[in-house]
């Protein structure tokens, strides 16, 4: 294949591509953010709880 032509028709190609406005850009990168906050505090508590059960088991063994 023709590397120019392969070029020319990747220009086409992303010109037919419909790119997210700036404000759909915003709305989903804070989604992520959003998503990645409640996830770590989500991970924070569990770790917690299972931290608390796990001195509880230990100091019983003992």
């Amino acid at each position: 294949m023709n590397p120019l032509k392969f070029i020319q028709d990747v220009k086409q190609e992303a010109f037919k591509v419909s790119w997210p406005t700036a404000k759909e850009t915003v709305q989903g990168a804070l989604m992520v953010f959003a998503m990645a906050v409640l996830a770590s505090v989500f991970f924070l508590l569990l770790d917690q709880i299972l931290k608390f059960f796990l001195e509880i088991i230990l100091k019983v063994s003992i």
